[in-house]
């Protein structure tokens, strides 16, 4: 193990028998509306709003309201840096940046609990005079200091801590703040990555099932074409058109089409719903035989293309075979997170929000680290299709999607992976975003036909 205080004499841990698993996400040209999903300044240290005291007690209820009340916000870096265009954060003299955040906390809890790793390996690029300080959280959303590292340099250094992930058994995440003494502090790049000699990265087949949304699914499909990283372990892109207003009739298509090339088919069929379009990308995957996984998303999301490699990584290094679902933002309220967790209610044959989470969770209003519920680790039923990985090998065992149309066939799916031995894992930093169900009440709706 190296020591944490000492810089180390490399800027990469893949090809050394680590894998990157968590990379962290910096950009430049990002829009202030999800900035606070990303980093943020810290203007209070009053810690989380889980209570010391026996839960649901009197007191603690009252305990939790006065801390949440008087902490605030963490969002956006107004004062207290700024990204360069290199994508480098600087981060102004005395002020303190955060990555306690939906994207770049490293959820240790899942990793904890879904894989056989024992610890996990952060690398961060520093240069400037300041502080880098790691927080890990306990499943009740109680945060406590794990390492600081004293950044003194104008040159780059690079330093690795190696960090255990036996605390987190029922949850908990890992992240750091960087903090600059007299002086602005640079921090150029970071990743979270474990020891394995699994070195093989599994490849996927995206299957996007399409009706009448040509302008969506090429936003997409554009998005996609622009990542080569991603690129990289993408097979295939099956887009299964079944509407009237076809996507190779979009303006930007051709282009696009010329930029994916061969990775790119649209295959056109009657309108069977979004069981039947999935089931063809599903099958479209199986039979095409080279890919690991297949990744369904809907043609009206934006993803979060890291998302990719991290449901990646865990399917791949999962101690089980798993399926591996993304969470929803809002596509209108675009700090909003709209499901964390699905499950069914068995007794009256619904769904709803998993257990101890909440629909409508405002990262803007309440960040990650001072909000108690999101730090305990939550057990789904299912994932739903916005954005979901399941391994070929699972397809090929359990088959293809349910014909019901458009409402329970990612219900059901999850349903029956599980039974088959094969869980659902929605994993925190992994998500897209989506118009919310909050636009469309599908139980009162012409949808409810189909439920």
């Amino acid at each position: 193990m190296n020591d944490a205080r000492s810089p180390q004499a490399t800027t990469a841990v893949e090809g050394d028998g680590y894998r990157v698993v968590h990379r962290t996400l910096i950009r430049a040209d990002q829009e202030l509306d999800v900035r606070a999903l990303y980093l943020g300044g810290i203007a209070a240290f009053t810690g989380s709003d889980a209570s010391m005291r026996q839960s649901g007690s009197e007191e603690a209820d009252k305990s939790a309201k006065e801390t949440a009340a008087a902490v605030e916000a963490i969002g956006g870096l107004s004062g207290f840096g700024r990204i360069e265009e290199s994508g480098t954060l600087a981060v102004e003299a005395e002020k303190r940046v955060t990555f306690g955040t939906y994207f770049n906390a490293f959820p240790a809890g899942y990793w904890r609990r879904w894989t056989d790793f024992e610890s996990v390996r952060l690398v961060v690029r520093l240069r400037g005079h300041g502080n880098l300080i790691v927080y890990r959280s306990t499943s009740k959303g109680h945060l406590l200091r794990a390492e600081s590292v004293l950044v003194e340099s104008e040159e780059s250094q690079v330093f690795v801590l190696d960090l255990p992930l036996k605390p987190f058994i029922d949850g908990g995440w890992y992240w750091f703040d960087v903090e600059a003494g007299h002086e602005e502090v640079f921090l150029e790049e970071a990743s979270w990555s474990v020891k394995t000699d699994r070195a093989r990265v599994g490849h996927v087949t995206i299957g996007i099932t399409t009706f009448n949304r040509p302008d969506f699914c090429v936003d997409q499909l554009v998005n996609l074409s622009q990542d080569p990283e991603v690129l990289e372990i993408i097979d295939r892109i099956v887009v299964v058109d079944q509407g009237s207003q076809k996507v190779k009739d979009e303006a930007r298509f051709a282009a696009v089409a010329e930029a994916l090339g061969d990775r790119l088919a649209v295959l056109e069929q009657p309108n069977l719903g979004g069981s039947g379009g999935f089931s063809r990308a599903m099958n479209e995957a199986v039979q095409g035989g080279a890919s690991d996984y297949v990744l369904l998303l809907d043609d009206d999301v934006v993803c979060e293309l890291e998302g990719i490699h991290r449901a990646v990584a865990l399917a791949d290094l999962a101690k089980q075979r798993v399926l591996v679902g993304g969470h929803m933002l809002s596509l209108y309220d675009r700090s909003v997170m709209h499901a964390y967790g699905e499950t069914i209610k068995k007794y009256r044959w619904f769904w709803g929000p998993a257990p101890f989470t909440s629909h409508g969770h405002d990262f803007a209003r309440k960040p990650l680290r001072s909000t108690s519920w999101l730090h305990r680790r939550i057990d789904v039923d299912y994932n739903g299709w916005w954005m979901c990985l399941i391994p070929t090998q699972v397809v090929k065992e359990i088959g293809l999607s349910l014909p019901m149309f458009i409402k329970w066939d990612d219900a059901e799916y999850g349903l029956r992976a599980g039974e088959a031995g094969y869980p659902t894992v929605s994993l925190p930093g992994v998500a897209v975003w989506h118009v919310p169900w909050t636009e469309k009440d599908d139980t009162l709706d012409w949808q409810a036909y189909f439920h």
